[in-house]
């Protein structure tokens, strides 16, 4: 890559020049404006101080030495503030992008930075006791495209949902079904969701008028996890492993989490109860393992549910929990360092919850599970690309405000609907091109020279920076950084459509400009791959002919 390139000629310039190469290498990072040149780097500033000359000096000095033996490329090279150094190429470079992009097809953009590493992501996890909410949403689609990522990385990814199925949430849960079942009053902090009426019916209906509070605990489980499994399915994210918290208990893999961290001295009996040595590994406080009536924590049982993610060959563990969580992560991070696991498993990513507007108002109430609007609820309106991609639109760890309203029309007010509909503009591009007989050259014999118009360098410029913006992305567990990119490179592909004609009487530019487009096409399709979106070839219209610009005569 240029990048590589650049960076080397750098470190080479500054021998020359009698400048130190700074200990953290060379930084090269792309240009925010064109009149800037095509990539800056800092260098001169970080080696001045200790060149003992000026940073502007140092940066002249390099410069002189990068005009003496210019790598390939590089057409000019100049001082810019207080002692940056701003490289200019030729656009021979971005022709050499657009040829590696086509090259590498549906690998462009992906790496091996997570080569060989096996991760078990956890996501979503919501208890089985009824419809997931909005805000397990945002975690869906969060955790299947933080998956696509670090696969792109190289990595191996195995997506797992626990199922919380062995605790007070599903006695409740049981309790409340019944009640509904028998028309009784809800126990105290039973679920009041309206959903329970219905599965009430449902279930009369298929067992009869003489079900027990532990049949019904059974039968709603299972129609609670068939539900999440659909409406999951909708938004088009699979699992590999749905692991059941009662598996733990009945294979005794409790019991010898709590043996060994016996036998390891980081446990220790007190007030009747098992607790944790937590503050051994920079907890607040130990933490409690087995309560005094007999009953293991969660905490105890989370612990032998990640011993058992370890003992299944996975060598590196994420979850993302929701924010209300965050004080139990280092309490599990203790406790896995005092099984003798790395310190820092699990990766733990915090998720916010969703905010749902309609017409300016707080959406509040949700049909199926009455106080809480449910993901269900949201795919009944939002088409499922439209959902994972609003979901997508930042990062997760900030408060998010879905609009149906935006979210729902057709319009380029639609982020999501303006990225697919450049995708779709790539495609009539090429209708439009054999629809006149126009077919391309193989690459090898077209002439790119052509693409020198700045909206052509502009895609070219966004297309170089994509493979290091997935590798950045990735290695910060930041899916809403690749939608950035998407939705920019959507922007320059509009702008592009609208000042440049593909199809013209230039046969040189016209082929020049279909590879062009087939460039950005594979650089949009893999980056809404990563996403899990869809790259759609048509698009209802926005109320006007989308044929090129000045094309409608002969289209």
């Amino acid at each position: 890559m240029i990048r590589d390139t650049l960076i080397g000629a750098v470190e080479r310039a500054l021998e020359q020049a009698g400048l130190p190469v700074p200990p953290g290498g060379v930084e090269l990072t792309p240009s925010e404006k064109p009149e800037f040149g095509d990539w800056t780097t800092n260098v001169a500033l970080k080696v001045a101080k200790t060149a003992g000359v000026a940073p502007r000096d140092a940066a002249a000095r390099l410069v002189e030495a990068l005009t003496a033996a210019p790598p390939a490329h590089l057409a000019r090279a100049e001082v810019a503030g207080p002692g940056f150094v701003n490289l200019h190429l030729d656009p021979a470079w971005l022709h050499d992008v657009l040829r590696t992009v086509v090259a590498r097809a549906d690998d462009f953009g992906h790496g091996t930075a997570l080569a060989g590493q096996r991760i078990n992501l956890e996501f979503v996890s919501a208890n089985p006791t009824g419809p997931l909410h909005a805000g397990g949403g945002r975690w869906v689609a969060v955790g299947d495209a933080l998956a696509n990522l670090l696969a792109a990385q190289g990595a191996e990814v195995h997506r797992e949902y626990y199922l919380n199925d062995a605790g007070v949430q599903l006695d409740l849960f049981a309790a409340s079904l019944h009640a509904r079942y028998t028309n009784s009053p809800l126990p105290e902090d039973g679920y009041q969701g309206e959903y329970l009426v219905e599965m009430a019916d449902r279930m009369r209906a298929e067992l009869g008028d003489a079900v027990t509070v532990d049949q019904a605990r059974e039968w709603g489980y299972q129609q609670v996890v068939a539900s999440l499994r659909h409406d999951l399915g909708r938004i088009g994210v699979h699992f590999d492993t749905w692991f059941s918290e009662r598996v733990l208990h009945e294979r005794g893999d409790v019991a010898r989490v709590l043996a060994t961290l016996e036998e390891r001295g980081m446990s220790f009996a007190a007030d009747g109860a098992t607790w944790l040595r937590a503050t051994d590994f920079g907890d607040q406080r130990d933490r409690v393992l087995v309560k005094s009536d007999g009953t293991t924590t969660y905490l105890c049982n989370d612990l032998a549910y990640h011993e058992d993610k370890f003992a299944r060959g996975w060598t590196h563990l994420i979850d993302i929990w929701g924010a209300d969580h965050h004080g139990q992560v280092k309490s599990l991070q203790s406790g896995l360092a005092a099984l003798g696991h790395p310190a820092g498993e699990p990766e733990v990513l915090l998720g916010q919850l969703v905010k749902l507007m309609r017409g300016g108002e707080p959406v509040r109430i949700s049909k199926r599970a009455g106080t809480v609007v449910t993901l269900a609820d949201i795919l009944d309106e939002v088409d499922p690309d439209v959902c994972r991609l609003t979901f997508l639109l930042q990062g997760i760890d900030t408060a998010q405000t879905f609009d149906l309203d935006v979210v729902t029309a057709q319009s380029m007010e639609n982020p999501v609907y303006y990225v697919q509909y450049a995708h779709a503009r790539i495609a009539s591009i090429a209708r439009q091109a054999t629809a006149r007989g126009v077919h391309r050259l193989p690459l090898p014999d077209a002439n790119l020279a052509p693409l020198v118009h700045e909206r052509e360098l502009d895609l070219l410029r966004a297309l170089a920076v994509f493979p290091e913006v997935v590798a950045e992305a990735a290695a910060m567990r930041a899916p809403h950084r690749v939608t950035t990119w998407v939705r920019d490179f959507a922007a320059r592909f509009h702008g592009f459509y609208r000042d440049c004609r593909v199809i013209s009487d230039d046969v040189a530019l016209t082929q020049a400009r279909l590879w062009l487009a087939e460039a950005c096409r594979v650089g949009l399709a893999n980056a809404l791959a990563i996403l899990g979106v869809g790259a759609p070839d048509e698009m209802h219209r926005l109320g006007d002919d989308d044929a090129e610009p000045g094309a409608a005569a002969d289209a």
